[in-house]
């Protein structure tokens, strides 16, 4: 099979891998190089990395807009295009090009959580469960038919940052076995997602961030644990803005204002929530680095209370 795989993200690696080992990747597209680090210098995606080190062609135009784009792809002569955290809507004239369609890998069981963000908004929603969904795509968000899918339970340990990881090879494995069906000659059936249960999982924004004492406190740890490795959830504390790398809710009953230290000591900070309250594990202040709260509170030891 003659395979295009659009993707850019970390995430899609696994899938490239994949694709590369049941059929002939012709080209990879990617978004273009962006500035990254301190220095804000052009960076290649980490897609375009692996591509590059398998040898693979990287196309990485801005958009499909201009014919030229379109015609580019279509003179690869596709059997499928792969997409997985792309970054770019594809027209139906793009949909089109390949023989079989285009394939989409996404992190989550559809059509609960469409969109952009699907496994911090699982952690933030408090789901038990989650999941990979291959796709037929279509012109709408997310809404194609679903041909395999996996799922795995969301512990409640888990952060943003472990369960990406999961479902990045989760994700491997399910267009692995779509391909090794097409391959053989199988195309797995499209079941239409049903119209009942569509979620949207919006974009993460800065500042989401922000945590308000106000909320229970099994939501804001929730909020903390989606939140990691990034945006971070940030508060303040003590007039102290510091983010919050970790933490957990304690079913603790108080009389106390929204944001009170309630205790403070080596098994952590804990505040004072609308309902029960939020033990701080690990903070950052600012231009510092992840510190356990006991560290913390060596630099801040007026805070520490019984």
């Amino acid at each position: 099979m003659r395979l295009v795989f659009a993707g850019t993200p970390g995430f899609a690696v696994p899938c490239l891998r994949a694709a590369a080992e049941k059929g002939e990747v012709v080209a990879v597209y990617t978004q273009p190089d962006r500035p990254a680090g301190r220095g804000r210098q052009l960076a290649p995606s980490p897609v375009k990395v692996e591509a590059l080190a398998r040898g693979l062609p990287v196309m990485q135009p801005e958009n499909f807009r201009a014919a030229d784009a379109r015609a580019a792809l279509r003179a690869l002569q596709p059997d499928l295009l792969i997409v997985v955290a792309y970054g770019l809507i594809l027209p139906q004239s793009v949909l089109d090009i390949p023989t079989y369609g285009c394939w989409n890998v996404h992190a989550s069981l559809l059509p609960r959580w469409r969109g952009a963000a699907p496994i911090q908004r699982a952690i933030e929603a408090g789901d038990e469960e989650t999941g990979v969904c291959l796709m037929q795509m279509e012109k709408g968000l997310d809404t194609g038919p679903v041909l395999l899918s996996l799922r795995t339970p969301i512990g409640a340990d888990d952060t943003g940052g472990s369960l990406h990881d999961r479902l990045s090879a989760l994700g491997a494995e399910v267009l692995a076995d779509g391909l090794k069906l097409l391959r053989a000659g199988i195309r797995p059936v499209p079941q239409p997602q049903p119209a009942e249960g569509v979620t949207y999982a919006h974009k993460l924004e800065k500042g989401e961030a922000r945590l308000d004492w106000n909320r229970p406190a099994q939501v804001l740890a929730r909020r903390v644990r989606a939140f990691t490795p990034w945006p971070v959830a940030e508060a303040e504390l003590a007039g102290e803005r510091v983010r919050i790398h970790a933490a957990a809710p304690l079913a603790r009953e108080h009389g106390a204002a929204p944001g009170t230290i309630l205790a403070a000591g080596r098994d952590g900070i804990d505040v004072a929530c609308h309902e029960g309250a939020l033990r701080l594990l690990v903070l950052q202040r600012d231009g510092g680095r992840p510190l356990p709260a006991r560290d913390y509170l060596n630099a801040r030891p007026a805070l520490a209370r019984p």
